[in-house]
């Protein structure tokens, strides 16, 4: 008879609470010192009502923990040029550890330029061209890994979870988690297998995994049958349901009945973003100030 438990939830809320707790301790060490707190900086251009909220709870996150931050608040008709000028005199401040443009940007703004005129040694939300190349490439390390695959990461780490050896299968290949979260797991010797949208028999390939990463944005997706028993499962997505309640993309109540471990949503991988964010703020400072 397997002994196998089952649906071990993995906290996000109390995982990022104690990396937010060794942030403040640290960060109470260096004013002790005699050192500047570390200081972020968050962009933000135009109305969207989620992004307004994202860059509040940083702004709160941030001052909890000691951090500066200052955000950057633009209307929406800013020029992209005008945006690049304000994005490039931060860069050049040697009191500003971090700059974070939030995302996703009006359409007249394109993304791609405006990541790379961020100095990369302050890039904090881990996106700049160099810092993804440089995870991508065995040897080499970035000066700062995207946020929300760092706290999946993180996650496994801290609920003892092995990654070295297992087969890992991301379901999503977006910039913000698939991709990145694949070269982390590589990185840390799983075997990686990316699906996404034109990937034939995904249940049977989500049904291989050891550790399955959901990051592809529809509600639900993931049944009970396209889990192998004992999987450990993190859950990334953000969606509402048929009631209008947050629900990921995996069926939680279907799957922590084969899971072995799995996150929740809310209250899994979400409140590890900004804890990852603040984080990767504390080391850009560190690396400064700490020579």
């Amino acid at each position: 008879m397997s002994t196998q438990e089952f649906g071990k939830i993995i906290d996000g809320k109390e995982i990022s609470s104690q990396v937010k707790q060794s942030i403040q301790d640290e960060i109470k060490m260096m004013k002790e010192k005699g050192l500047r707190a570390p200081c972020l900086v968050v962009i933000l251009v135009g109305e969207r009502k989620d992004s307004q909220t994202y860059v509040r709870n940083k702004k709160k996150t941030a001052s909890d923990l000691g951090i500066n931050s200052i955000d950057v608040l633009l209307p929406e008709q800013t020029t992209q040029q005008e945006l690049i000028d304000i994005v490039q005199s931060y860069s050049k401040k040697d009191d500003v550890d971090g700059i974070l443009v939030q995302l996703p940007l009006p359409s007249h703004i394109n993304e791609e330029i405006i990541l790379t005129q961020i100095d990369e040694s302050k890039d904090v939300d881990g996106f700049h061209p160099v810092n993804i190349g440089k995870l991508a490439m065995r040897g080499r390390k970035a000066d700062f890994e995207p946020c929300t695959p760092k706290g999946c990461i993180e996650m496994l780490d801290r609920s003892g979870i092995e990654i070295a050896g297992k087969n890992a299968v991301i379901l999503g290949r977006s910039n913000i988690v698939g991709l990145p979260v694949s070269m982390l797991l590589l990185n840390r010797d799983a075997t990686v297998t990316v699906c996404h949208s034109k990937t034939p028999n995904l249940k049977e390939k989500c049904r291989e995994a050891d550790i399955l990463v959901v990051a592809i944005g529809k509600a639900k997706l993931v049944k009970k049958d396209w889990v192998k028993e004992g999987a450990v499962v993190i859950d990334v997505g953000m969606n509402t349901d048929e009631n209008n309640k947050l629900c990921g993309d995996v069926d939680f109540n279907e799957v922590k009945e084969v899971a072995s471990y799995i996150t929740p949503v809310p209250g899994g991988v979400g409140p590890m973003t900004i804890a990852m964010l603040m984080k990767n703020t504390l080391e850009s400072a560190k690396k400064k100030l700490l020579k």
